[in-house]
This record gives structure tokens, C-alpha cells and sequence, in this order.
């Protein structure tokens, strides 16, 4: 199918590693010009170099974006990278949380501001240009913590909420504009950050390996209906399809992706 993307242009936050490098390189094989943020240099390059290996096109940008002037240098050089931005997905971001026992309230707000404020910071830069064009989608990758919180991760839970929250609204506000607005919610993934989880939790429990730790989890507190982690690969598929023109009547959404582990309706 062809999705209609080539020649659009994106920037993929926290795209150096894990989901948004995955979103990264199946954009690019759909024709889209990609820019990838992250912190650190080398990992980021090594994302745009797969993008380029594989007669993509890519560019970097580089900054922190849970303060303004690292948010507004990110927009700049993304926004400079190919001309313009016309979607823009709101990957990254943080889980570490300690908990309600273990958090302050520092550090939640802290958390709010790397993990949704960053968000805002980069829809106020670039979504003028968008209208300007009529056209543009903004997707924030949130996650099945957003309508089944985790009390281990209250603080993280929450923000995760928020994203969803601010979709509908800014939905709302660019209606009729060409821009749409969604989130799309991931359940547990199969990233290296997991396979880091599994690890430990299989030498906290006394289970051979990661592969062991990881049937358990999928067996017990991670079980879903469809008995398996979310590969990178398949966000990245509905992130395509979500940015497509495609996907002009997918608005204000929350789709969840997480094999069935959200126990709701949505």
C-alpha cells in the first residue's frame, strides 16, 4: 500500500535508540525525510546512518528537551534540517519513577516537564509552520500506563495521561487547520531498556535467562490477551499510517497498541 508519505518530513523525538528508532527507520522507508534528536551524538548518528545506508534521508538534531532553550534549538536545526517540519512525533521522554513512597514532589514535576512539557515546547514551534501549509500531524507516543496507572510508576503513569489529555485538546484547537492530533499508546515493548528489565528480574528471581524472565512476565504480571510483547516494528507501522494522508480522519485518538493488556474499553 502505498501510504502517500514520500516527500514529507519529520522529526522524531528521543529517536537515537528504542521505539523512536524504530518510527525513525519505517518512516524513511516510506519516503519521509526524518530528522533524529537525541542527547548523545553517537547514537543518534548511528540511527541517521541506518536511515542513509538504506536510501533514506536523515539529519540530526541534538538538545535537551525539558527546558526552553534546548526545545527551541531542537525545533530550530529540525525545522532548518529539510525546510520545514510537517509531522512531528513526541517520543521521548523518561520512565524512571520511584514511586508514591519514593518520589518527591520535585521530581514529579520534573518528570511532567521531560515528559510533557517537551512536547508542548515543540508543537508551539512547529505547528505555525503547519498550518501555514494546511497540513501536518502530531502524534504523541504515550503508553497502556495512560488508562491502567501504575502505582510503582505513579509519577510516569501520569504523565502519560497527560499527553492523551492535550491530544484531544489541541485537537480541538486545530480543527479544520489540515493538522491532525493523536497519541498512540504502546503496551510493553521489546527494547534493549526491557531486555535490561528481564535481565535483572531474572537474577532476582533465579531464572536462567532473559528469555525465561521474559515468559514469566508475559505469563504473569505483564499477560495480555495476546500473550506476547509489542515489537518496535508495529508501532512504527501505526505511526506511518497515523502521519499518512491516509490517516486525515484519525483525530483527537488515543489508539492503543499493547496486545490487549489494557483491561478497558476505549
Amino acid at each position: 500500500m502505498d501510504l502517500q508519505l514520500q516527500g514529507k518530513r519529520a522529526l522524531i523525538t528521543g529517536s537515537s535508540s528504542g521505539i523512536g528508532r524504530a518510527i525513525a527507520l519505517g518512516l524513511a522507508r516510506e519516503g519521509v525525510a526524518v530528522v533524529i534528536h537525541g542527547r548523545d551524538i553517537e547514537r543518534a548518528r548511528a540511527t541517521a546512518d541506518a536511515v542513509l545506508a538504506a536510501g533514506g534521508a536523515a539529519a540530526v538534531a541534538l538538545g535537551d528537551l525539558s527546558n526552553d532553550s534546548g526545545g527551541a534549538r531542537v525545533a530550530t536545526d529540525a525545522a532548518a534540517a529539510f525546510g520545514a517540519i510537517d509531522i512531528l512525533v513526541n517520543n521521548s521522554g523518561t520512565a524512571q519513577d520511584a514511586g508514591w513512597s519514593g518520589s518527591t514532589p520535585g521530581e514529579w514535576l520534573a518528570l511532567y516537564d521531560t515528559n510533557v512539557v517537551s512536547a508542548v515546547r515543540l508543537i508551539q514551534a512547529l505547528t505555525p509552520r503547519m498550518r501555514k501549509n494546511s497540513w501536518g500531524r502530531v502524534i504523541q507516543i504515550g503508553s497502556a500506563a495512560n488508562p491502567n496507572p501504575l502505582p510503582a510508576k505513579a509519577a510516569y503513569s501520569a504523565t502519560k495521561a497527560a499527553l492523551a489529555n492535550l491530544t484531544v485538546s489541541l485537537a480541538k484547537e486545530l480543527a479544520g487547520t489540515g493538522i491532525t492530533v493523536n497519541t498512540i499508546s504502546p503496551g510493553v515493548t521489546s527494547t534493549d531498556a526491557f531486555r535490561e528489565f528481564a535481565r535483572t528480574f531474572a537474577s532476582s528471581h533465579g531464572l536462567q535467562d532473559i528469555e525465561a524472565a521474559t515468559r514469566t512476565l508475559i505469563d504473569g504480571p505483564l499477560a495480555s490477551p495476546s500473550a506476547r510483547l509489542v515489537e518496535p516494528n508495529e508501532i512504527a507501522a501505526l505511526v506511518a499510517i497515523v502521519a499518512s494522508p491516509l490517516g486525515a480522519s484519525i483525530n483527537g485518538a488515543n489508539l492503543r497498541i499493547d496486545g490487549g493488556f489494557t483491561p478497558t474499553v476505549n
